[in-house]
């Protein structure tokens, strides 16, 4: 798969395509709708399946300081669509100028001279261009005059305890808000997944008898509600070989999210106890897939009362990652 940032990273001459356009923060199954759409458009012209996506997020551009949780690194988010087909992956530089664009301009100027686009594929509630004045009606008239098909696709919804509920990423990020990790994963279509690089904590893990890998993960990442976890734990690489822990392969985990209160913590952290292993982690890029909550965070009267705690919590851990697989 390509990977495009910005007008000027397209070939001069690019032929035509088929592009599905959105934030797709998360890649959820709702995404993945849209995407499938598109590629199967996109392979039955034997044409290119573009994706393009923003960065960063348009609310914080629209709106500065509203950047919302990010479900997933725009790596990841690579990643995902390449796995559904995509071709192409354009990233946009999200900046006040491109926030400007007119629906007419955005059209003719990307879409048109630049992309070449025989078929859009979007969902059926998408806006562009400045003020979003741009929806898919707007898009299937100029698609008329400019000889491009839209479709517009409707939002995935399932019935789920009691109602029904579209996924998307607010909804998600609501669910992740509340530790609710099941209902995350069956809105994504796999675990919600935090990433981030192993650094140095103050070592009280180790002293309890459970080395944690302290996962600092980027700037606005959807971090679950403080409590622990069961999770799989993957080693994604750029770092040397780290002992007994294969990159790429996943481990079973109980993770911490919290401010270890027993300790009178405060800063919030994310600490994943890798069972069975003892490997050097530090400095490596890492991933933790959380799938299922085992309790909220307590804070306990002794640190024996929380030793048999967390040794609860790794048998709990050990139990539901079992029935995961």
């Amino acid at each position: 798969m390509q990977r495009w940032r910005g007008q000027d990273e397209i070939p001069t001459d690019w032929g035509r395509c088929v592009v599905t356009i959105g934030v797709f923060d998360g890649v959820h199954r709702g995404h993945a709708e849209l995407i499938s759409h598109a590629v199967k458009a996109a392979r039955a012209r034997d044409i290119p399946a573009v994706l393009m996506t923003f960065d960063p997020h348009p609310m914080e551009v629209v709106f500065p300081g509203s950047h919302p949780a990010q479900l997933t690194t725009l790596t990841r988010r690579a990643e995902l669509a390449e796995e559904l087909g995509v071709d192409v992956f354009l990233v946009m530089p999200f900046t006040t100028d491109f926030m400007k664009l007119t629906p007419e301009r955005y059209i003719h100027e990307l879409l048109v001279e630049r992309l070449h686009v025989v078929e859009v594929v979007v969902g059926e509630n998408f806006t562009f261009g400045k003020k979003a004045a741009g929806n898919v009606a707007m898009l299937r008239k100029a698609g008329e005059r400019f000889g491009f098909a839209v479709e517009g696709i409707s939002l995935v919804a399932e019935h789920h305890r009691d109602e029904s509920v579209t996924f998307s990423s607010t909804y998600i990020r609501s669910c992740v808000d509340a530790g609710d990790m099941a209902a995350a994963s069956e809105a994504l279509g796999r675990p919600h997944r935090v990433e981030g690089v192993v650094v140095r904590g103050d070592g009280r893990g180790r002293v309890l008898g459970f080395p944690t890998a302290n996962v600092a993960p980027p700037m606005y990442s959807a971090i679950p509600a403080d409590g622990v976890y069961a999770a799989w734990f993957t080693v994604l690489g750029h770092g040397p070989v780290v002992g007994t822990v294969t990159p790429g392969e996943r481990y079973q985990s109980a993770v911490s999210v919290g401010t270890n209160p027993t300790f009178s913590g405060r800063t919030r952290t994310v600490e994943a106890f890798v069972l069975d292993n003892e490997a050097d982690l530090y400095g490596q890029h890492v991933a933790v897939d959380f799938v299922s909550r085992v309790r909220g965070q307590e804070k306990f009267d002794s640190v024996d009362e929380l030793i048999t705690a967390m040794e609860g919590d790794v048998s709990r851990a050990r139990a539901i990652l079992a029935d995961s697989l």
